[in-house]
């Protein structure tokens, strides 16, 4: 089964490490966003990452439930059942969990996954993300330690925060937060290494002065050297083994300089989700626009029953973010590099 099992992940993430390249993690919301990023990983021969967020998940579970875990565990199952039909691994994954949200979202996920794994399956997510950055390093890592014991014993991987991606995603807002928190130091991720590596594998989401949302290049001041900076710390210190997986999030509007910096670094995952939202919306605004009169029903008239059938617009929003994932993958040099069927 293409879903990726927890060896395969780590294998994965073994992969991108060593080759200097990342995986495209894309959030979705629905059928046609998963089926567009499968479909973009396929042709791209790229493995990937399929992530939902707390706002994906209640969002999936219709207006009337808006019960975050309870849709991300919907969307979850779907990926695992449409992934059958691929040659390429999917790795999925949550987005930000914020602490007040841990006892809503990711319990109960890991219990879902848990109860699975007592079935003699995999667990369900092959990672997840706790973001403590909205409280200070300490409390940080004691949450974080105690959710990476959890995780461990599923054989899941935890993807931790430290220092603030800034704009705003998701409804929570740091567009305020002064500059100097959108930079994570090299004592940071020592001390996130010291806490984390004796318990189990993870993700370290260091900030570079990210931003999370939309914005032209050039207003947006990343600083790649940080993340050099902070490896070289944890491996003068612990040897070269110690050289962390990193993740990069509010990556829109990169330039091909500072992203080929990030991989230098030690990036494996690069969340897309600003891009893509776009590149799905898009297609569909051509099509009212183009199909008007047939999509409303203007001035009395029938319209047109091809035109405003979801299914017309929503296919051409699929491929619309299928192509941007392409563009992913190439940026972050994925394509080509599957290891389905090796590991």
């Amino acid at each position: 089964m293409p879903v990726a099992t927890p060896a395969q992940y780590r294998a994965m993430l073994d992969a991108a490490q060593k080759g200097g390249y990342a995986y495209p993690a894309i959030n979705v919301t629905s059928l046609p966003t998963i089926n567009g990023a499968l479909k973009a990983f396929a042709e791209a021969k790229s493995d990937g990452i399929i992530q939902v967020s707390t706002g994906g998940g209640q969002f999936a579970a219709g207006t009337s439930v808006a019960d975050a875990a309870f849709g991300a565990i919907v969307l979850a199952e779907a990926v695992h059942r449409l992934a059958e039909k691929y040659d390429v691994l999917i790795a999925l994954h949550t987005d930000h969990c914020h602490p007040e949200k841990v006892d809503s979202f990711l319990k109960p996920l890991l219990q879902a996954s848990r109860e699975r794994i007592a079935e003699g399956k995999g667990p369900l997510f092959q990672s997840h993300m706790f973001d403590g950055s909205v409280v200070d390093l300490k409390e940080n890592l004691t949450i974080s330690k105690e959710l990476l014991k959890e995780c461990a014993e599923l054989d899941i991987i935890l993807e931790v925060e430290a220092g603030c991606v800034g704009g705003e995603e998701d409804g929570h807002d740091t567009s305020g937060l002064p500059a100097e928190k959108l930079y994570t130091t090299p004592e940071d991720m020592v001390e996130v290494y010291e806490a984390l590596n004796p318990i189990g594998r993870f993700l370290f989401a260091a900030t570079f002065g990210n931003v999370h949302g939309a914005y032209k290049p050039g207003a947006v001041k990343l600083k790649p050297s940080i993340l050099k900076d902070g490896q070289k710390a944890v491996t003068d210190k612990y040897g070269a083994d110690a050289e962390m997986d990193l993740v990069f999030h509010g990556g829109s509007g990169t330039s091909s300089e500072d992203l080929q910096e990030t991989l230098d670094y030690g990036v494996v995952k690069m969340n897309i989700d600003t891009d893509t939202q776009y590149a799905f919306t898009r297609p569909i605004v051509n099509h009212i626009c183009t199909n008007i009169e047939g999509v409303l029903k203007i001035d009395g008239e029938v319209g047109n029953k091809k035109h405003y059938d979801p299914r017309s617009y929503l296919k051409k929003a699929e491929q619309g973010l299928c192509d941007r994932m392409k563009q992913a993958c190439e940026e972050l040099k994925s394509t080509g590099k599957t290891i389905f069927g090796t590991v």
